[in-house]
């Protein structure tokens, strides 16, 4: 079961990922036109299901992983080189609050902006904050390379 779950949300990630750029990179280019069309919004609920679906495959490791051990000292960045912290804490966190700016975003845009333009810019913006926050906290294996330079 783990292996399966592991597998769905690392491919997931792709897939969310690139759903978030398209969406990004529609609503840079739509912003100019004023238009908010159906595949705007279309787009825009797909990419934020895509990245529910991620956390409840997340939230789904989260209760199967090792590598969210609560053991005595997870919070010490010794233990396990920082793996337990990061996964345990750091990862989960930042991806529910990129998840949530998401949600937000686009729920506000859709219901309480008026005129295309603002909606295209608000999509923008939370997507874009949503993205960096996500990119920061994606457990990419060039990570502990960069740890003892800036982390």
């Amino acid at each position: 079961m783990y292996n399966i779950l592991q597998g769905a949300h690392s491919g997931m990630r792709w897939i969310a990922l690139l759903l978030l750029l398209f969406a990004i990179v529609n609503a840079i280019r739509s912003k100019s036109s004023g238009n908010y069309l159906k595949k705007d919004k279309m787009l825009n609920l797909f990419t934020m299901v895509s990245l529910h679906i991620q956390l409840l495959l997340g939230i789904g490791l989260m209760f199967l992983s090792s590598k969210v051990a609560y053991v005595e000292g997870w919070m010490s960045s010794d233990v396990a080189g920082g793996m337990y912290r990061f996964y345990g804490m750091e990862h989960i966190l930042v991806m529910v609050c990129a998840i949530a700016v998401i949600t937000m975003g686009r729920s506000s845009a859709e219901k309480k902006m008026k005129g295309s333009r603002n909606k295209h810019h608000k999509i923008l913006v939370t997507y874009t904050i949503g993205l960096i926050l996500i990119l920061v906290s994606i457990p990419w294996p060039f990570r502990e390379a960069l740890k003892g330079s800036w982390m």
